[in-house]
């Protein structure tokens, strides 16, 4: 059986390319210009490191240069459109930097949270996204004395720099077009979220909002926050319909997941249902499938990521910064709608 044929290392690399080994280590950690080494050589060093299938060694790389080239993100799940396109678009830009993505969920657990960001920050990650967690500022504290920079998307915090949808925007502007051609007296609700959490304020906040410019009212009774399981969704609809008989019409859907509670309330209730108009802060294109009046908000992922990587790249700390992305309202047709 042949033997398997060695890995080839910077000395032959070196050696292959007419030159010494410093230049060439000048070349594969991106400083070759900075230590003025001739383009001509950094040329020939890249495309025979890519012939001869050079791979650095990763662990004496970072403690050569005191980085990891790993990516670090915590997300909730992967169950829902909206952090699966977070974490796809967090992979691309990552690789692009020539860093490793790791990405673990935690299931909206706090003590999962802490324990993750921990291990992360023990793994020496260069950067760390922080995406739906219930309160990001121990994490964020715990990265800004461990030296790594963190940044949290959709739930800002004042130790460190955030990047947010335009929540109350985007929940007014789909609450406008739920109230539309609606009857002065007709019940509109908002359903899901949890409390004291910054989206589902802001949401509430939008929806009451566009409720005041339609003249219209909305009391506590009217705003339930059932967290964000389908299963609780669903049960408390049925404790809503089954309680009053001011039956709502309209409802504002804070998440895809409990839209998805909505849907199997539907299922089971279609008597009840089947004239409920509804909008959802959230975006799947399989809603279009119900034959339900449904309104949806794409929150935009990429510009989200993009702005985190741009924050990343730059110099500043920024601690306490908003950036606000707006979302994109989809229509009828599921066609995206430019605000």
């Amino acid at each position: 059986m042949p033997k398997p044929s060695k890995r080839p290392t910077i000395r032959d690399l070196a050696e292959a390319a007419g030159t010494s080994v410093s230049p060439v280590s000048f070349v594969l950690n991106g400083t070759w210009e900075q230590h003025r080494t001739n383009p001509d050589t950094a040329e020939r060093v890249m495309a025979l490191a890519a012939k001869l299938g050079y791979q650095p060694n990763q662990r004496a790389r970072a403690l050569r240069l005191g980085r990891s080239s790993l990516a670090g993100m915590i997300i909730p799940h992967h169950r829902n459109r909206f952090f699966a396109g977070l974490v796809e678009n967090f992979e691309t830009e990552a690789r692009a930097r020539g860093l490793v993505p790791i990405v673990v969920s935690t299931q909206r657990s706090p003590e999962i949270e802490r324990q993750v960001a921990a291990k992360l920050v023990m793994q020496e990650v260069e950067f760390l996204v922080v995406a739906g967690v219930e309160n990001p500022s121990d994490i964020n504290r715990l990265c800004r004395d461990k030296g790594v920079r963190c940044v949290n998307v959709d739930l800002p915090g004042p130790d460190a720099f955030s990047v947010v949808t335009d929540n109350f925007g985007g929940a007014r502007d789909l609450t406008r077009r739920l109230l539309e051609d609606l009857a002065p007296d007709a019940r509109a609700i908002f359903l899901g979220g949890r409390e004291h959490e910054y989206a589902t304020d802001r949401r509430i906040g939008g929806f009451l909002e566009a409720m005041r410019e339609a003249d219209r009212t909305a009391g506590g009774e009217d705003i339930v926050r059932c967290g964000y399981s389908p299963v609780a969704a669903h049960e408390a609809l049925s404790r809503l319909f089954d309680s009053t008989d001011n039956l709502p019409v309209a409802m504002l859907v804070n998440s895809i997941t409990a839209f998805e509670g909505f849907a199997t309330f539907w299922r089971d209730r279609p008597d009840l249902a089947r004239n409920v108009r509804v909008a959802c802060f959230d975006w799947d294109p399989f809603a279009a499938c119900l034959p339900v009046k449904t309104i949806m908000l794409r929150q935009d992922v990429e510009n989200l990521i993009k702005v985190c990587f741009s924050w990343f790249d730059g110099k500043d700390d920024r601690a306490g910064e908003v950036s606000v992305v707006p979302p994109r309202l989809i229509i009828d047709d599921l066609s995206p709608e430019h605000e």
